[in-house]
């Protein structure tokens, strides 16, 4: 018996090339797996150039009466003053002695944290060159009662007076996250040209020395807990540009102080005081509304 003849077998079909050209139906023709799975293109880093024209950010503190928010008003004006600590009123006549009253600004209705935000983010702030707050100390004071009044305790149920009833060491975080919020605010005018003074009241602390004993040095008197943490004190010595510390000049013979009366500006750190600059490094003589300093200092 004699089989059937077997048929040939088909070639196989070839699978077309993927085409880039849209199908029939106006639809794009279906990628091939290896175009689907293909990566996609790295981003590419883009470069600029070096910020120019912004404001420089400064820290003027010292001992009362030293001369700070008169050093501060002969910054280049017009000079826009958050007056905490209601200074101006005295200065008015010392002020008009040196013809500073038409450069001097204060800011109307200043009185609580959320009054120094608001004016901030306000407009009216053209043509003025610099702005002063005077003093952060007391804007910290502020800061700690916004936060008393707005942030609530983890235990909805527990009612805040003072700080210390957020439990330990949570208010001063509270009050250090509450005063970063300053700071992105002043950051937003020294971005426009602007600069930014913040006159800090001064304060002894304690630095620790691995190499030895430790010492007492001046610094801004500014929230800093013994741990390090929330420390709005080295908070803003990071953020500023300059941190400047005006003191007496004082003679020390066998253990009894002396001294005339001149005044010093510290940029630098040296070990009785906390000090930075961007721009110089030599200490300055304090006189009564010499400019030199800010023609030095903001370059």
């Amino acid at each position: 018996m004699t089989s059937a003849p077997t048929r040939p077998a088909a070639p196989p079909r070839s699978r077309p090339a993927p085409s880039d050209t849209p199908a029939r139906n106006g639809n794009p023709a279906p990628q091939s797996p290896r175009q689907a799975g293909e990566p996609a293109p790295q981003a590419r880093v883009a470069f600029g150039t070096i910020a120019d024209g912004t404001g420089h950010r400064v820290v003027l503190y010292g001992p009362g009466g030293i001369g700070k928010t008169t050093l501060a008003a002969t910054a280049p004006g017009p000079v826009a003053f958050f007056d905490l600590d209601d200074s101006l009123p005295r200065l008015r006549a010392s002020f008009a002695e040196g013809g500073l009253n038409l450069d001097v600004r204060p800011i109307d209705c200043a009185a609580t944290w959320q009054d120094i935000r608001d004016a901030l983010h306000a407009s009216g702030w053209d043509g003025v060159k610099t702005i002063v707050l005077d003093s952060a100390t007391r804007a910290e004071e502020l800061a700690v009662a916004h936060t008393i009044a707005t942030v609530p305790h983890d235990k909805r149920e527990i009612v805040i007076r003072r700080l210390e009833d957020y439990g330990y060491g949570k208010g001063y975080q509270h009050v250090y996250d509450t005063f970063l919020t300053l700071l992105g605010d002043l950051d937003q005018h020294t971005r426009a040209g602007r600069h930014v003074v913040l006159i800090c009241h001064d304060c002894t602390n304690t630095v620790p020395n691995p190499h030895g004993d430790d010492w007492l040095r001046y610094e801004p008197r500014l929230q800093c807990p013994s741990s390090g943490k929330a420390a709005i004190r080295l908070r803003v010595r990071e953020w500023a540009d300059h941190v400047l510390f005006l003191g007496y000049d004082v003679d020390v013979r066998d253990g009894k102080g002396t001294g005339s009366g001149t005044r010093t500006i510290y940029p630098c750190e040296l070990p009785h005081c906390m000090a930075k600059s961007r721009t110089i490094a030599d200490p300055l003589p304090l006189t009564k509304f010499d400019t030199s300093l800010w023609t030095q200092l903001l370059k």
